[in-house]
């Protein structure tokens, strides 16, 4: 793991000068106003002009007054800072050294000149990292301050905020904290909290903040003080550099690259327009650059940025510098990727003498060095040689952040590694239990600051130790309970946290109208993503970004208090609920290690039930055997189908042969431990989201279904979930029959339609694997409606049935506005769609070649998914509606930001709605999501394009099933959702169908 170092903890402002000597000859004055000249110059980066300006003036005073005078040290303190301000610190010490010299002989080692020249010399000996020499003399100019000015002077705080530096770099990160904060209440108090004091500040306790892993402060902390310089300097300016720097830094950690990269560039193009290239800042700027381009493996951009930025460092601050030594480092983790060994092998080793000579052994920096050398050795199999690095990287950094912090979490992951190595099973056990539950700690923290885009990527960034313990136990079965645990937290955890936030807001309405105004935020954002690529605001979708991001940080931290105690559910939990003849099952897939990746991804299952006092891990199959088997030049016609859930004995012949089969794969390895169970409660997980479990055949004349109850739910945490719930509007809404045409309304745009339509009436409209320019009319939803409608209004449910040109997509998003309750039922009979990523399609060639479709094409998973309602044929084939009008192209995106938590049951009678990108433990982006999102219970979607007439039997049989008393013999009582489900599908089955017509539905809790 690459550690991207915190700049500029040692912010030191250039103090302006010593108190003017009265002196009324002539040349006294001409020196005078030459500094001050030279003063404003530095100021404003014309450093050219400055030093002839100084020039001038110390050649004035040595001719006149001669170099020991009291004015030649004047002239001494201003040359001072000019090399500070160009970066030029070995000469900005001799001359701040002839400076203090001057004053000694002057008997001036208590004044106010005297203190600042102290102060400015030891902001050098700190940027050199030379601490020894720089806390004294910090340490007798704020006693000299105190004495003449007292402990509320801005003054003070000055000479405070930079001894409390000293603190931060020594690692006492407590003391560093309050010396900040001292500083900060003086500032607020003298200067007032918009002044640049008070921004600097700021910036330097966000950087202690970051430094022991409080990241929520930390970015407060760093976008205040970014605010203050910008009102003060404008953006284009080094201190907001350095600001915008920071929180790169910060979004780094968090594991937004794209996010931190964006931030990087900015503060590197400042500092080229300001302070030019051969500058400290502009150096670590280029550092952090070259580490993220090294993550995204593009390695000669990164070696490059790291050559010129050690060159830069040189110059400035020399390679005995801690700020040298993490470049070396970061560089060697770059030949480290490269797989460059003697290169990184050299690099790693010269970074920890140089920390270890400048910082000591107890340093974190220092600890670093130690880990990324024990991760070096690792990686090259030699774990005797590791070890010792490892294991003391891991003590120091417990000693100096405790063991919940991330630093200390990346020491102790590389001792997993080397424990696995080694074969040393006790300690890695140990070790992997420590490092998950300090994971599962950090994410939640992260879930009570971050965005929901934010916290995916955040999460995202511990993957690999989930990798690693299902690996470790798929060869070892020694923490089948840990695992299970795991799955518990993380399977939909961003679809909870965004669920939670809505509850939230609903236990604390002073925040609503933050809440609405994120929703717009959304809505608009999602209109704006709808429009053709070639008439889109870029501007206006990234301000909208920015704004969706704002709010829900904003949200998330001012509902902070209302956030419950973490409670870890835990298998026990599960297990309690569980039935004698009940099981859960948690499905996972995950790249395999061996401790290091392997480029395999495994498919596993973990089965609890009541008689095991812990949970049974189960090796399944590869994933490429899976993948074989779904993704087939014949698509998903009919005969596919029907091969993939039969079993070939049962005389069924097609072109179609598999080596393997799903119950082979799936079912089979889970059968024996089934035992006496009856009900099984599963989380699907990766590919088997697209798979039917219930019709997966088990013998000729069987399917799961027949043996077991197959209830799917999200997590098996769901079980814990409140199982009565009172909803407050007893109605149904029927979407059938729809024209996808535009009504006479509007002329032009039928029209343009129209003309649309026979242009590409060559192409194919009935796949959806192919590109759709024009979706037909459905008869069959229409009687499907129809004949629901009745059945459903003879419950006694109140039935609105919205058809033909009156299915709009406006009429679809007035559902549960205004704090109406959604409807009980919400059945939606139309065309769906799903694409699927370019970048993983082999279609991107041809897709590059047709004529844009933003539905099509788009990097967000949840527009190109959707449903398409009336009219929705023209923004299909580019034509765009009159203002003030929906498209009529319903995505996944649009419908999560609606309120469906009245609804029981969504019914999406369309093709392949229960589609979309799997995105590792979040399961399926899609509609299925988005549903979930809005707040619908019980969510009925396809797998793939069932016949029209065949679905509407279905549905038909289903509601039936479901609102329909049953027979006095059969106790005269309705089925519940689930049952009526599967009997519905049981019964066209027995009458014959093949699983192509009444598999493709699957319901999901």
């Amino acid at each position: 793991m690459i550690k991207i170092k915190s700049i500029c903890l040692l912010i030191l402002i250039p103090l302006f000068g010593f108190s003017q000597i009265k002196d009324t000859t002539k040349i006294s004055k001409k020196i005078d106003s030459l500094l001050l000249e030279s003063q404003a110059l530095i100021e404003t980066r014309n450093l050219d002009l400055a030093f002839k300006k100084l020039s001038l003036a110390k050649t004035i005073c040595s001719d006149s007054f001669g170099t020991n005078s009291f004015q030649y040290g004047l002239v001494c303190y201003k040359f001072g800072n000019y090399f500070e301000e160009a970066g030029d610190y070995p000469n900005a010490e001799k001359w701040y050294q002839s400076t203090l010299e001057i004053q000694t002989q002057f008997q001036e080692q208590q004044s106010l000149e005297f203190a600042n020249t102290l102060n400015s010399l030891a902001g050098i000996y700190a940027d050199l990292a030379q601490v020894d020499k720089a806390k004294p003399m910090y340490e007798k100019a704020l006693a000299i301050r105190e004495k003449k000015l007292g402990k509320l002077h801005p003054d003070y705080a000055r000479v405070l905020n930079n001894l409390a530096g000293i603190s931060q770099y020594t690692g006492a990160y407590e003391k560093a904290i309050l010396q900040f904060q001292e500083a900060q209440q003086i500032y607020a108090t003298s200067l007032g909290t918009k002044h640049v004091h008070y921004a600097l500040t700021l910036n330097n306790l966000a950087n202690v903040y970051f430094d022991i892993g409080n990241f929520n402060q930390a970015e407060l902390l760093y976008s205040e003080a970014l605010s203050i310089r910008e009102n003060s300097f404008g953006r284009n300016n080094p201190k907001c550099a350095e600001s915008i720097n920071c929180l790169g830094n910060l979004y780094s950690a968090m594991g937004l690259k794209e996010k931190a990269l964006k931030y990087y560039q900015e503060a590197l193009l400042i500092n080229i327009n300001t302070v030019g290239e051969n500058n400290f800042g502009t150096a670590n700027c280029m550092i952090n650059i070259a580490v993220i381009c090294t993550e995204m493996e593009q390695y000669e951009k990164a070696e490059s940025f790291f050559l010129k930025s050690i060159e830069i460092l040189k110059n400035t601050i020399g390679i005995e510098n801690p700020e040298y030594a993490t470049t070396l480092d970061n560089m060697a983790n770059m030949y480290m990727a490269k797989h460059t060994y003697d290169k990184a092998e050299k690099l790693y080793l010269e970074a920890l003498k140089i920390r270890e000579t400048v910082l000591g052994v107890e340093h974190p920096e220092y600890a670093w060095s130690l880990n990324n050398l024990g991760s070096f050795y690792s990686v090259q199999n030699k774990p005797k040689v590791a070890e010792p690095y490892i294991i003391k990287a891991k003590e120091v950094l417990e000693n100096i952040f405790g063991n919940e912090h991330p630093d200390y979490l990346l020491g102790l992951n590389n001792l997993i590694i080397h424990y696995w190595l080694i074969n040393n099973n006790k300690e890695l056990v140990e070790k992997f239990i420590e490092s998950v539950n300090i994971e599962k700690k950090l994410v939640f923290g992260a879930s009570r600051h971050l965005s929901e885009n934010e916290l995916a990527q955040y999460i995202n960034g511990f993957t690999r130790t989930l990798d690693r313990l299902f690996s470790f136990n798929n060869l070892t079965k020694q923490l089948n309970s840990l695992c299970y645990n795991n799955l518990l937290f993380y399977k939909g955890y961003l679809l909870n946290a965004t669920a939670n936030l809505s509850r939230l807001v609903s236990l604390d309405t002073i925040h609503l109208n933050i809440y609405n105004e994120l929703k717009k935020y959304h809505q608009d954002l999602g209109k704006e993503l709808s429009l053709p690529i070639a008439i889109r605001s870029f501007d206006k979708i990234k301000l909208l970004e920015e704004n969706v991001n704002t709010l829900e940080k904003e949200l998330a931290r001012k509902l902070l208090g209302l956030h419950e105690p973490q409670k870890d559910i835990v298998y026990q939990d599960i297990l309690n609920h569980l039935k004698p003849n009940e099981a859960a099952v948690e499905f996972i897939h995950f790249n395999l290690v061996d401790p290091l990746p392997t480029n395999k991804t495994t498919y596993a299952a973990l089965i609890l039930k009541k008689d095991l006092p812990e949970p049974i891990f189960i090796q399944l199959f590869e994933q490429k055997t899976l993948d074989s088997l779904l993704h087939t030049n014949n698509g998903r016609r009919s005969e596919y189908v029907n091969s993939l859930y039969s079993i070939s004995e049962r005389g069924i012949k097609t072109q179609i042969q598999h080596k393997n089969n799903l119950a082979d794969l799936i079912w089979k390895p889970l059968e024996k431990e089934l035992v006496g169970i009856k009900t099984i409660f599963y989380s699907s997980s990766g590919l088997l989201h697209r798979i039917n479990l219930d019709a997966i055949p088990i013998n000729e004349a069987a399917t799961i279904s027949d043996s077991f109850h197959l209830i799917a739910l999200g997590s098996t945490r769901q079980l814990l979930s409140p199982t009565n719930i009172n909803f407050k509007n007893n109605s149904a809404i029927l979407f059938g029959g729809i024209n996808f045409e535009e009504d006479s309304s509007n002329i032009q745009f039928k029209e343009d339609a129209a003309k649309s339509a026979t242009k590409n009436s060559d192409q194919t409209v009935a796949s959806i694997e192919k590109f759709i320019n024009f979706w037909e009319y459905l008869p069959g939803t229409e009687r499907e409606v129809n004949a629901l409608e009745k059945i459903i209004q003879k419950s006694g449910i109140n039935t609105t049935l919205i058809k033909g040109f009156n299915a709009t997509e406006e009429s679809f998003k007035n559902i549960g506005l205004n704090n109406n309750p959604s409807p009980r039922i919400l059945h939606i009979a139309t065309h769906g769609y799903f694409f699927e990523d370019l970048i993983k399609s082999s279609q991107k060639s041809e897709i590059n070649s047709q004529k844009e479709n933003v539905f099509t094409i788009s990097d967000h998973p949840m527009l190109r998914s959707g449903l398409i309602m009336a009219g929705g044929n023209a923004a299909w084939q580019g034509i765009q509606p009159p203002e003030g009008r929906e498209d009529g192209i319903l995505t996944a995106y649009e419908i999560s930001q609606m309120n469906l938590s009245n609804t029981e049951l969504v019914v999406l009678s369309a093709c392949e709605t229960g589609l979309g990108d799997i995105q590792g433990n979040e399961g399926v982006y899609g509609l299925q999501r988005a549903f979930k999102i809005a707040g619908a219970k019980y969510l009925i979607m396809s797998l793939w394009q069932v016949p029209d007439k065949q679905t509407s039997l279905l549905m038909t049989t289903f509601y039936k099933k479901w609102l329909e008393a049953e027979g006095p013999a059969k106790g005269g009582k309705k089925m519940t959702i689930p049952d009526a489900f599967h009997a519905a599908q049981k019964e066209l089955r027995d009458n014959g169908l093949d699983p192509y017509n009444w598999a493709g539905f699957v319901l999901v809790e």
